[in-house]
């Protein structure tokens, strides 16, 4: 089959497409035939060698796949045929076949295509999680989003009123970026470059609820100001590259928090949550309520390409591979 691995750390620059033996069903697990491939940062990180969690050399890019499942463990809640979103985590994506746990795939809804659906999980279970268990989201509240053209981002925007917010505040860094926002269902747009001061305008002085940070970088203390009273900043990466510090006498000011957002790391330790997610986002899907994402779509063979718009932050929305 065909595949996008990486044999040596040097940057998504190094991301070759080589042919390589199909992979041995995962024991329980579901064998998928690919025809899509999310991209993340993480996966940015991974090729550097840079990501917390390092799968062993060589491996293949990616982390969440939509396809057709080609076998499937006898009483399983998917069966040959169906199509399916899934999740690899650390690899084993970009490739014309994958396997992974049972417990990681989910039936995708008629109304969603293989693309879209190759972008799902990752970013928008990222900010499920952000919003529903990490910033505690009440109906009606404001939350802003730093990168809001990014993948992080315009999962923020599509998702963050059927999660129950009023208001949805988009930063990005050029008008271009900031018309796609707009598409994506922001309320507000401002431009990076005063953003503070605009943002406090707009809420006539009172602040955000939450702020969600996959940036970081020289912004994060204006994110601590712009908080309402009792706001949250999720901290959910640092694509900006540099990674903050806060005073935490700022926290005493109006008893806000700054909170830390890793979904991956909450999924796996808690057995369960995946599924539980899916249950409430799933249907949101398929009511339309929460619209899919629209990808930027580039061909395997173009695998270095996808990944390194991340890292040169060209990208705007989600990033996904197509196989098929």
């Amino acid at each position: 089959m065909r595949a996008a691995q990486v044999s040596k750390l040097d940057g998504p620059e190094a991301i070759e497409i080589v042919d390589i033996p199909e992979p041995e069903p995962l024991p329980g697990g579901v064998v998928i035939d690919v025809h899509a491939a999310g991209v993340a940062f993480p996966d940015v990180l991974m090729t550097r060698g840079l990501y917390q969690m390092k799968p062993e050399m060589p491996f293949v890019v990616g982390g969440e796949v939509a396809g057709v499942v080609r076998e499937a463990p006898e009483g399983a809640h998917v069966k040959p045929g169906d199509r399916v979103c899934a999740l690899t985590m650390l690899g084993n994506a970009m490739a014309e076949v994958t396997s992974t746990a049972a417990e990681m795939v989910f039936k995708l809804p008629d109304n969603i295509s293989f693309e879209e659906g190759a972008g799902i999980l990752f970013n928008d279970m990222t900010v499920h999680f952000c919003l529903r268990n990490r910033g505690r989201l009440a109906e009606g509240e404001t939350v802003l989003v730093h990168g809001a053209a990014g993948g992080i981002g315009t999962s923020t925007l599509r998702m963050a009123a059927a999660l129950g917010a009023g208001r949805v505040i988009a930063v990005v860094s050029t008008e271009a970026k900031a018309e796609i926002a707009r598409a994506q269902g922001a309320t507000d747009v401002v431009l990076t470059d005063g953003w503070l001061d605009r943002v406090k305008e707009l809420t006539g002085n009172r602040g955000v609820d939450i702020v969600l940070d996959p940036v970081g970088g020289d912004r994060f203390t204006d994110s601590i100001r712009s908080l309402a009273r009792g706001g949250r900043l999720l901290v959910v990466g640092f694509t900006g590259g540099d990674i903050p510090t806060v005073k935490v006498n700022r926290l005493l000011l109006k008893n806000v928090e700054v909170v830390g957002a890793g979904w991956g790391e909450w999924m796996l330790s808690h057995p369960g949550y995946l599924t539980e997610q899916w249950a409430e986002v799933g249907p949101l899907f398929e009511t339309g309520k929460i619209a899919p994402p629209q990808p930027v779509l580039f061909p395997l063979e173009r695998a270095a390409e996808a990944v390194g718009s991340l890292e040169n932050r060209a990208a705007t929305g989600k990033v996904v591979v197509t196989l098929r």
